[in-house]
Order: structure tokens, then sequence, then C-alpha cells
């Protein structure tokens, strides 16, 4: 078991882990002094259980918050994938019905082009 030299909040820590697992325990100690140096700076020295109870419970508040906002996007994800899908024949249909209604406006639009010319030729 490879033995690690860690920081956490100032202090030097030396811990094992098991071989090939080095990279996970490095970020997890990199975690846990990013929230145990701010509160260095904030309370000053603090009994090194103290900074690590705290850090922890800092970490914890964190990740419980990140789990709740994975547990309502969960929620959303199989609301949205529980929806019946439109039957191919009404997406059809709805499609059909918005290219008849373009072609409408497009020969109206026309029309009162047309209408319109045929007045400005009778004023002219």
């Amino acid at each position: 078991m490879p033995d690690l030299e860690i920081t956490i909040g100032d202090r030097k820590f030396f811990v094992s882990c098991r071989v090939g697992e080095e990279h996970f325990l490095h970020a997890a100690a990199k975690l846990l002094d990013s929230e145990a140096t701010p509160l260095q700076a904030q309370m000053g020295r603090l009994p090194e259980a103290r900074m690590l109870l705290m850090a922890g419970l800092m970490l914890a508040d964190r990740t419980a918050s990140l789990e709740d906002d994975l547990r309502q996007a969960r929620a959303k994800l199989a609301e949205v994938q529980d929806r019946p899908a439109a039957e191919p024949a009404e997406a059809l249909a709805a499609a059909s019905a918005d290219l008849i209604s373009t072609e409408r406006l497009t020969l109206l639009a026309a029309e009162a082009e047309g209408i319109a010319a045929a007045i400005e030729a009778r004023l002219a």
C-alpha cells in the first residue's frame, strides 16, 4: 500500500491507500482542502479535529444539495419520458395543417397584391 502525503488546511497528513487509487485520494484531499483553507483564513488556526469536521460537514452539505438537484432532474426526465408520444398520424395532420395554412396565406397575399395593383392602375 502506498503511503501518501496530503495537505489539508496547511497541515500535512500521511495516509495509505490501495495501489492505483492514489489519484482518487489526492482528488478527495484537494476537495477537503478547498473547504478547510477558507475556514482557516476566517477563523484562524483551528484544532485539527474541528477543522476536519467543519470541512467535512461543508462538503456533506454541498453533496446533499447536489443529490437533491440530481433527484429533481431525474424526476423531470422521468416525467418527460412517461409522456405519450404523439401518434404519427396526428403529427402528420398537424404538419399538413401548417402547410395548408402557409399556402393559403401565400395565395391570399398574392390575390391582395393583384387587387392593389388593379386599383392603382385604375387610379393612375
